[in-house]
């Protein structure tokens, strides 16, 4: 099958002068880390160069997707983002046994629960120009909440172990004796999300509909997709967060109900 992938090049390398442009700006962190010897500088150029090669290099691979009229590639995309996340907020809680599985399967629960229902309720065609940003905006908030709950869980779990130790011999199930753990783990990981969504509009513009605006679409037009956005950010991170807790529990214990030992003498 022949795609049709015509790119008028003159106008992409044009538009790239803008960004390139930019770099000044990054540029001047540069010097700012220098300056106070932070050792930031080197790490500020990976981070801006990496980021610049990945977006272009997405780019064509969106224009090649979008061009497509096969919906495998719509799902092959979610699952691609969806491994990087749960790789990604596994690290960061590398210290949880089986952490990237774990992450992983949180976050593809999280977010095709709530992509399935924006679907049937016909929120969003299911065409990859809608399906693939939207899913990369769920995903991505998702791994960041639900890497912060798995390591938030972990450590508290580690700092109270005796606590958690006395429960588990008064009686309790894994599931009773870490229940604290589990509420302040979660609380700590969506406060963010919570606090974004209060005082949006106020301090910032949102990500989605600034782009929209800067599109041409009117502001009426961009509130209204900011806020489908911010409700589904909002259901897939918790969905995702919970999941994490629930998933945690079989590793940090063991089957006669003790603490693993590698879960709480591991720094």
């Amino acid at each position: 099958m022949v795609v049709n992938m015509d790119i008028d090049w003159v106008h992409y390398l044009k538009g790239m002068l803008k960004p390139l442009a930019a770099i000044t700006v990054v540029l001047m962190a540069v010097v700012l880390s220098y300056v106070q010897k932070l050792g930031l500088g080197k790490e500020i150029l990976y981070s801006i160069t990496r980021a610049f090669l990945q977006l272009s290099v997405i780019g064509f691979v969106l224009q090649f997707i979008f061009n497509q009229k096969n919906d495998c590639w719509i799902i092959g995309a979610y699952l691609f983002m969806v491994s990087i996340a749960g790789y990604t907020a596994g690290q960061r809680a590398k210290n949880v046994p089986h952490g990237k599985y774990i992450a992983g399967a949180s976050i593809l629960t999280g977010t095709s629960v709530t992509m399935f229902l924006l679907v049937v309720l016909n929120v969003f065609p299911f065409t990859p120009m809608y399906i693939i940003p939207v899913a990369g905006m769920m995903v991505g908030n998702s791994m960041t909440v639900t890497g912060v709950t798995m390591k938030r869980l972990r450590d508290d779990v580690r700092i109270q172990k005796s606590l958690v130790e006395t429960a588990l011999a008064l009686g309790a199930t894994p599931r009773q004796a870490t229940l604290q753990q589990v509420k302040r783990a979660l609380i700590l990981a969506l406060s963010p999300s919570l606090d974004n969504a209060k005082t949006m509009g106020l301090i910032s513009l949102p990500g989605a509909m600034t782009g929209l605006i800067m599109g041409g679409a009117s502001p009426l037009e961009a509130i209204q997709l900011q806020l489908v956005v911010t409700n589904m950010q909002m259901g897939a991170s918790t969905v995702s967060s919970l999941m994490s807790t629930y998933l945690c529990w079989p590793a940090f214990f063991t089957k006669a109900y003790q603490l693993e030992a590698k879960v709480i003498n591991a720094e």
